[in-house]
């Protein structure tokens, strides 16, 4: 019975600690990249910005865009708003739609807001940017034409910058980097599709005009690149393509980050089995890659439950003399780790010195209320990190 328990408890955190190890061992290498002839540039690109309240770093992220991306109409929606952003953003040369909805708040709903206004003039390309991004020079045109080639949304790699961080928030730059950079290349090389990020989504105008935007899905990108998914239709990536945003004091981003990882939690406990069987049978391997990952919880979480699982597997091993789970799973904890370390040796040095990264314990204990609040006050609502 107690050797039963130590599976019950080992198996599942092998499955995600190999499958992890596998995502990044696929994706340390870049993709290759696809370079197009007889294809015109996109003629016209509306790059979307919903915005709510972002009146302090408005102004700054519209004039960084009109650089980077000149020849990109820019429409920022101010959804619910009560500050000035609606006025910045229009002195900052944006096209500005005002949205007063305050019975259904959420991003998703600014976003189907903002498509109502380009349908009267309807772009080739549209592409979503949060208002506290930046996208890298050439960004703009790579990811509107690789979806209009190909038909297919695109995702940038999204990444975190700061110039001076602390320990805390250094280790969280580089949790991101390994999600949004190394894992969703495994991704794409292993299913043929990645997921979306919320942030650096470019979509051609026909695919982009029948998508469900109006929810108030605190996690629209995960449940949009999903819904594509099951419509047959995988999300491309672009990692040459970047949008990055400044990252918060590591105080300061708790509601954000509970708000994303209570989303994804919620989405995996219902869809991820469920997808990976749903890809199994079909069979199709976008949907049983993005079943897999959903599989894999956030990686603080996922060390602090196989820390917690091991201890459980060596207790057994110890009171009956079985030592095979601890085996099963001490291996797939060192196949992860050794990834890890591989991906941080190839992509983390510059965002994580190696000094700070005994401070990752650390990390993962201030990230225990997070995962305590998804059972008492699961985080639901579209807001604003104070950067």
């Amino acid at each position: 019975m107690i050797v039963s328990l130590a599976w019950l408890v080992m198996l599942p955190l092998t499955f995600s600690l190999v499958y992890l190890g596998t995502e990044l061992a696929f994706g340390l290498r870049p993709l290759p990249d696809e370079g197009w002839t007889g294809f015109d540039r996109p003629r016209r690109i509306a790059i979307l910005i919903p915005a709510h309240n972002e009146s302090g770093g408005i102004t700054e992220t519209v004039s960084a865009l009109k650089v980077t991306a000149p020849t990109a109409e820019i429409l920022v929606v101010a959804d619910n708003c009560d500050d000035d952003t609606a006025e910045l953003a229009r002195q900052a040369g944006a096209t500005v739609a005002v949205r007063d909805d305050p019975d259904r708040r959420g991003k998703g709903f600014a976003l189907a807001f903002g498509r109502d206004v380009l349908e009267q003039a309807p772009p080739e390309a549209v592409i979503i940017i949060d208002a506290d991004c930046r996208l890298a020079h050439g960004s703009a045109e790579r990811l509107a034409l690789r979806t209009l080639v190909h038909g297919r949304p695109v995702q940038a790699s999204n990444l975190l910058t700061s110039d001076q961080a602390s320990p805390l928030v250094a280790v969280s730059n580089f949790a991101m980097l390994v999600k949004n950079l190394v894992r969703a290349r495994g991704l794409k090389r292993l299913g043929g599709g990645a997921m979306l990020f919320g942030t650096g989504m470019a979509f051609c105008w026909p695919l982009f005009a029948r998508l469900p935007l109006a929810t108030g899905d605190a996690v629209e990108d995960l449940s949009l690149g999903l819904w594509l998914a099951r419509q047959g239709v995988p999300v491309d990536l672009d990692d040459r393509a970047q949008v990055t945003s400044s990252a918060a004091p590591i105080d300061s981003s708790r509601a954000q980050r509970s708000r994303w990882e209570h989303g994804f939690l919620r989405t995996a406990a219902t869809k991820g089995l469920p997808l990976l069987l749903e890809g199994l049978v079909k069979p199709s391997r976008n949907l049983t890659t993005l079943g897999a990952h959903l599989l894999v919880p956030p990686l603080a979480l996922l060390m602090l439950l196989s820390g917690t699982g091991l201890a459980i597997a060596a207790a057994v091993g110890f009171s009956t003399g079985h030592w095979i789970p601890l085996t099963v799973g001490g291996s797939a904890f060192a196949f992860s780790g050794v990834m890890l370390l591989v991906s941080w040796w190839y992509y983390g040095r510059a965002v994580l010195p190696f000094a700070d990264l005994l401070r990752i314990p650390l990390y993962i204990i201030w990230k225990i209320p997070i995962y305590i609040g998804f059972f008492t006050r699961n985080q639901k609502d579209w807001n604003r990190t104070q950067r």
